[in-house]
């Protein structure tokens, strides 16, 4: 897996247009301070073709999850939000501007680091 830094972070999300009409696949609790999340997606740097990524959350304060089999019905029209603020990632549901606006995502994650792994469709 790949440490995603805050420097790279604009990078990593317009590589993969914020994971718009992406598939929230699964969200995994390996343990109360780590997750694991898989998203289909298009990747820009190879011609739009569909790929699998696998984010880990690590250091986790707090996380609003839902069941595995709601995830279908979660609307990735808007894609994912990522910011890195006071140390720490904020993981969201659609277009978030800020820690506060992330909160109020159906589904969202704070947490110390943040690492990824591409993976086949």
């Amino acid at each position: 897996m790949k440490p995603l830094t805050s420097p790279a972070l604009s990078e990593f999300l317009s590589r993969f247009d914020n994971f718009k009409g992406g598939e929230l696949r699964s969200v995994e609790v390996i343990n109360p301070f780590e997750l694991k999340m898989i998203i289909a997606t298009q990747d820009k740097a190879r011609a739009y073709d569909w790929i699998t990524v696998e984010l880990l959350f690590s250091g986790v304060e707090v996380a609003n999850l839902i069941e595995d089999n709601q995830l279908n019905f979660l609307d990735m029209q808007d894609g994912i939000s990522i910011i890195y603020d006071e140390n720490r990632f904020a993981f969201g549901i659609g277009e978030c501007y800020n820690i506060s606006t992330i909160k109020s995502s159906s589904l969202y994650i704070i947490c110390e680091t943040l690492k990824y792994q591409e993976g086949q469709f």
